[in-house]
């Protein structure tokens, strides 16, 4: 791999630029991360989550200016094995999963991750959402083995981490969606005592799988305590029932929080045509098109189809097209 850095500016799409770094082992500088902010510099999520990379890489070089406004990241080789973290409570676990599960498949020994903090909150992917999409999208890809599982252990709501949830979110999202099928099952997960955190909170992830097996998904939050008004459970339901409608609407073989996902995966497969056809790409999407341009100078073929206004299909789909870069797994060691 050439070993020539990449410059970027601003704290935006932290993540996806640590990914590719890693995953192509082009050394990355981020300039100018909030450097006219009241509070300059990384957040302490941020921070974490480069910590978080350091473990899972093996002679990753990281330097931070004073200010934490200049970032100069060297990715060392994806190593793997058993990880512990305490992930920042700024931000919930998925934030940290998201990242770990686009490089878990690279790495020279198998993942064992153990992460400590937010199980659900209003802004990330909940690690039960990632269960139910993320994973079978990966399997698709071939990515499976017996251990290849997420498990939540205890939950944490935002902003100390812990949470119950009641059945008048279950009987509100019903209302909504037995309109269009009955066979709807919603499980109810209460954690008590230990399990259930330090904050109170209550939250729903809705999931409907398509006859060829793609997987759309819908989740919302409870404000966390003493951010902002409180929603009411029934409010809650209904919000998240009409959000996977419009997730179905969108359509496509991917839901939108996994596009990138879909998308890394094909640019990192052999070097042959994949093809994946999307409902509407979400901003995320687009711009982690742009980095892979950067990082593996890959460029998808993009086509709009239409659907004809009797077909009952949704909204506008997207074809996206790319050969792959035939990336090898020079982390793993023949045993």
């Amino acid at each position: 791999m050439a070993s020539h850095g990449l410059d970027y500016d601003g704290c935006n799409f932290f993540r996806q630029r640590l990914v590719l770094s890693t995953l192509s082992g082009k050394r990355v500088k981020i300039k100018n991360i909030r450097s006219r902010d009241d509070n300059p510099g990384l957040r302490d999520f941020e921070a974490s989550f480069i910590r978080l990379l350091d473990k899972v890489t093996n002679g990753s070089r990281i330097e931070i200016n004073q200010t934490g406004t200049v970032l100069f990241y060297q990715p060392g080789l994806l190593n793997g094995g058993s990880v512990e973290h305490d992930c920042n409570p700024q931000r919930s676990i998925g934030y940290y999963l998201e990242a770990l599960l686009m490089l878990a498949p690279f790495m020279k020994n198998s993942l064992k991750a153990t992460l400590k903090g937010v199980t659900n909150d209003p802004v990330d992917p909940t690690v039960d959402l990632l269960k139910s999409t993320a994973l079978p999208l990966m399997k698709k890809f071939g990515i499976d083995g017996e251990g290849f599982d997420l498990k939540v252990v205890k939950r944490g709501m935002a902003p100390g981490g812990g949470g119950e949830m009641a059945n008048r979110i279950v009987e509100s999202t019903r209302a909504v969606l037995n309109q269009f099928i009955p066979d709807i099952y919603i499980f109810t997960d209460h954690m008590k005592g230990a399990n259930s955190g330090k904050s109170p909170g209550f939250g729903l992830t809705l999931v409907a799988e398509t006859l060829s097996g793609s997987f759309f998904s819908a989740e919302m939050s409870s404000t966390p305590q003493g951010q902002g008004d409180p929603i009411l459970p029934e409010d809650l339901g209904r919000n998240c029932a009409k959000l996977l409608l419009e997730e179905i609407h969108r359509g496509g073989c991917v839901d939108s929080p996994n596009q990138s996902l879909a998308l890394l995966l094909m640019t990192l497969g052999q070097q042959d045509v994949s093809k994946v056809l999307l409902g509407p790409l979400s901003p995320y999407t687009i711009e982690f098109l742009r980095h892979i341009r950067d990082f593996f100078q890959i460029m998808f073929k993009i086509e709009v189809q239409k659907p004809l206004e009797d077909e009952r299909k949704g909204g506008d789909k997207v074809l996206m097209t790319c050969v792959g870069v035939g990336y090898s797994n020079i982390n793993k060691t023949l045993k």
